[in-house]
């Protein structure tokens, strides 16, 4: 039986009291339940990158910090990304721009999924505007996703739980199928 392609789900907010840890908790839940993928959570908070101090472009993978060269590391490793992200002014989080801009070569190929969160939009701007950074790193955004609007009225604060509705688990389901079809078709290129 062949390995499976590895999963990296991206926790992309470090601020205290974030909801993206329990939006990332069921996620992770779902999509070992579907199958289909080795996962593996990438927690920014936990990685705690500085800003981006390297002294050669990231294209030359020539990395001189510790932080930088475990995190070329993890990445290395991946096949495919699901981005659980929020919205910051109507932008993307910096925590995530900042991991996205440490690497080059180790993005190459690989795609790449959301579930956002957040008010009306539920995200969306984010993604949009993070999915700009990925085609530039050689990344393959998929457009199905997980668009999580209002997304405090479907937290149990006190338990520290996000509650999927139905429709959520559908598109969660809908996505992972769609990103394990792009992870195989990628998968010569990441040879090579």
């Amino acid at each position: 039986m062949p390995d499976l392609p590895k999963l990296g789900v991206v926790i992309a907010s470090v601020r205290e009291g974030r909801v993206g840890l329990p939006v990332a908790n069921w996620f992770v839940e779902f999509a070992r339940k579907q199958g289909g993928f080795d996962i593996s959570v990438v927690d920014l908070k936990v990685i705690d990158l500085p800003i981006l101090s390297e002294p050669k472009h990231p294209r030359f993978a020539q990395y001189q910090q510790p932080k930088t060269k475990q995190w070329s590391a993890t990445v290395a490793v991946l096949d495919a990304f699901v981005i659980v992200t929020p919205e910051y002014n109507f932008s993307s989080p910096p925590a995530l721009v900042n991991a996205l801009h440490h690497l080059y070569v180790e993005w190459h190929y690989k795609p790449a999924a959301f579930v956002s969160y957040g008010g009306i939009s539920g995200g969306t701007r984010s993604v949009e505007m993070t999915k700009q950074i990925l085609t530039t790193l050689k990344m393959v955004p998929i457009v199905e996703a997980v668009t999580l609007p209002f997304v405090v009225q479907s937290i149990d604060v006190a338990a520290g739980v996000f509650k999927a509705s139905a429709a959520n688990e559908k598109a969660a389901q809908t996505m992972l199928a769609e990103l394990a079809r792009w992870s195989h078709a990628l998968a010569p290129m990441r040879r090579h």
